[in-house]
């Protein structure tokens, strides 16, 4: 019996033992298992998760590299507690509990995207130096209004605009010779762009540009939106110097989509020793107070409550003789910020009254809350349009290609638009395909598909 009983005890104590180690190799895995999991979380953890979902993806900011002394200090103080007691982990880890919901909000509104604001515009040292007004031509076109010029094509544009630049000057705006021996002539308004190291070797690819298309103008002033008034007075300058015999004159964005045969058309019989001045006119405009606003001006550059009627600046037409008077009035108005309303001020001291035109659609075309099944997109609806402002480049080619598209039929009770020229010898065929002589390249491999 006393055998038994030793035999049962040894028994006993070794079941005891293996418990025992059995315990204790269970610890030690699980603490190596959270020390990895921890480190891992710390390096590689949102790759090992994949991807987040596709709605977090875009307002998600780039987060910053992962602390890697956060990560020792949170691993040794996570091995440290291994050492304590029951009671003292819990009240350990209820704080730490606390910091992962905090961290989680935390980084939930990390997540929010930050939108980046403008930094407010130097009103005051745009007053100082208002009156440094005049600034070097750089790129000039000799003999680009030899002879007399019928219609002066200007375009406001920027360097960075290639690609507008090129739409432009193989759709609506470029060079010909009307069927009556008229000239149509086209330039581009440019200046110096401000961050330079972000167009390298700009100055040598525009240089390149106008020796190959010749349409090029450049001042040396920061092509900025509140420069865009130089870029009118130093305009109204050249054509006083250089084109004093255009007739009339078209000035606008490169975003817009000009039906030039409906202006010509306009223009027709007007006399350019008259004044002309036709766009969307804008009439009774308040200055915008609000400085968040792109438009904002203070009180103190501009103090009157209305501003006089001006001209939307997407494209207006006037005649040379309104240009040359408007170029002598431009240098004695005070100089403002915003370009269309200063424009608007030198009409008002000449005394021309703009006139308004429904066919000017400066502010682009909304579809009407009443009739969304309307297609605005649609080449009848800008067949009676002249100028459409926020025009994309697929957008100007293939209204170009559909307006001139000799199978285009509108049903209306109109007849269709005849076109009042054609370009000598460059006429497109009335199969549908281009004649020989035709200049007209095909740039842009655009395939658009339009609901109608």
């Amino acid at each position: 019996m006393r055998r038994i009983h030793i035999k049962y005890v040894l028994c006993t104590l070794l079941m005891l033992g293996l418990l025992c180690l059995m315990l204790y190799a269970h610890q030690g895995y699980t603490s190596t298992w959270d020390t990895w999991q921890l480190e891992q979380g710390c390096t590689s953890s949102r790759a090992l998760l994949g991807p987040p979902p596709e709605s977090h993806v875009t307002k998600r900011v780039p987060s910053t590299p992962p602390d890697k002394s956060k990560c020792q200090s949170t691993h040794q103080s996570h091995s440290k507690s291994q050492t304590y007691p029951k009671s003292k982990l819990q009240s350990k880890f209820k704080p730490q509990a606390k910091n992962k919901s905090k961290s989680k909000k935390d980084e939930g509104t990390k997540a929010v995207p930050v939108l980046p604001t403008r930094p407010p515009f130097d009103f005051e040292g745009y007053l100082r130096d208002k009156d440094n007004r005049n600034f070097r031509l750089l790129m000039d076109q000799l003999g680009k209004c030899s002879g007399e010029p019928y219609m002066l094509i200007a375009i406001k544009s920027v360097v960075a605009d290639f690609e507008r630049r090129q739409v432009v000057r193989h759709t609506w705006g470029r060079e010909g010779v009307l069927q009556d021996g008229q000239t149509v002539k086209t330039v581009f308004l440019l200046g110096v762009p401000r961050n330079k190291t972000a167009l390298p070797f700009w100055n040598r690819l525009l240089a390149y540009e106008s020796h190959t298309f010749g349409d090029i103008l450049l001042w040396d002033f920061d092509d900025t939106f509140f420069n865009l008034t130089l870029k009118e007075t130093h305009f109204l300058q050249w054509v006083n110097d250089s084109c004093s015999n255009v007739q009339f004159i078209f000035k606008g964005d490169a975003d817009v989509y000009v039906n030039i045969e409906n202006i010509l058309e306009m223009v027709k019989g007007q006399k350019p020793d008259k004044d002309l001045f036709v766009g969307e006119i804008i009439h009774h405009a308040r200055p915008i107070r609000r400085r968040s606003s792109k438009y904002f001006v203070p009180e103190f550059v501009y103090g009157q409550t209305m501003y006089p009627s001006y001209a939307g600046g997407g494209g207006f037409v006037m005649s040379g003789h309104t240009a040359r008077r408007l170029s002598e009035a431009c240098q004695q108005v005070e100089l403002f910020p915003i370009d269309d309303v200063f424009l608007g001020m030198c009409l008002q001291r000449i005394g021309v009254k703009p006139s308004h035109h429904e066919g000017f659609r400066t502010f682009g075309i909304v579809r009407p809350s009443a009739a969304p099944h309307l297609q605005v997109f649609d080449p009848c609806f800008y067949r009676e349009l002249m100028v459409v402002h926020s025009v994309t480049v697929p957008q100007i080619w293939l209204m170009w290609n559909l307006l001139h598209d000799p199978q285009l039929i509108c049903h209306s009770n109109q007849t269709p638009t005849l076109w009042p020229f054609k370009w000598r010898g460059k006429v497109l065929g009335t199969t549908g395909q281009k004649d020989s002589e035709t200049t007209v390249e095909q740039d842009y491999d655009v395939k658009v598909f339009v609901k109608h």
